[in-house]
């Protein structure tokens, strides 16, 4: 009732509010066009087979309903435009409620980004980055200096080491020596040495055979 008021007396609504109830009020008025136009067509149906049934018999009748059927063919074309008329308007008010909340949406995050930003702009960006790369540079020339001068202050004989490692490698090649000396010499296999061979495989042979009896026996 109030909302009414308002709006007669010209009262600011919300226009969202306002476009939903404008297309809310274009359906129900479509609504009511297809139960008019449903009513037209079968009125002009009825009058059709009447003027079949008397257009031999009673061309007046026949004659009278073709012309009522005419005037309502032509009341059902006015009302098929009209419906394409609302038709239209539900349309165009849909697309303008799209394309507000679009552009209220896009005016929101506008909004968030400009928050999210602050007072950031570019020469500040440079500036910070510059910062970074000024630091960076001066913790790599730090490590460089302090890697330097690691082993500043201790005295390091040079032919001490080299005599140190000379040492070294005599002792290894010492080592390696003897291991050579320990490794076994191959002989060639003599007469005695078949024979022996020979020997070992008859008696494994002789066993083979006694473990074989003995399971015969049980």
């Amino acid at each position: 009732m109030m909302a009414g008021i308002m709006g007669y007396f010209g009262g600011r609504r919300d226009a969202k509010q306002s476009s939903r109830d404008a297309i809310v009020t274009l359906r129900q008025q479509l609504q009511l066009i297809d139960k008019k136009e449903e009513y037209l067509q079968k009125k002009i149906d009825e009058e059709m087979k009447k003027a079949r049934a008397n257009a031999v018999t009673n061309k007046q009748a026949a004659t009278a309903a073709l012309r009522r059927k005419k005037a309502t063919e032509q009341e059902l074309e006015r009302l098929q435009g009209t419906r394409f008329q609302l038709e239209m308007q539900v349309n165009t008010l849909e697309s303008a409620s799209f394309n507000a909340e679009t552009m209220s949406a896009m005016k929101k995050a506008s909004s968030a980004l400009k928050d999210i930003h602050g007072k950031l702009t570019i020469d500040r960006v440079d500036t910070t980055m510059a910062e970074i790369q000024e630091q960076t540079q001066l913790a790599n020339e730090v490590s460089e200096a302090i890697s330097a001068n690691t082993y500043n202050g201790v005295e390091i004989d040079e032919d001490e080491l080299k005599a140190e490692l000379a040492g070294l490698e005599d002792e290894e090649l010492d080592k390696r020596l003897m291991g050579a000396d320990h490794v076994p010499v191959h002989q060639p296999g003599g007469p005695s040495t078949v024979e022996e061979h020979t020997g070992v495989m008859e008696d494994d042979e002789e066993a083979q055979l006694r473990e074989l009896q003995a399971a015969l026996a049980m």
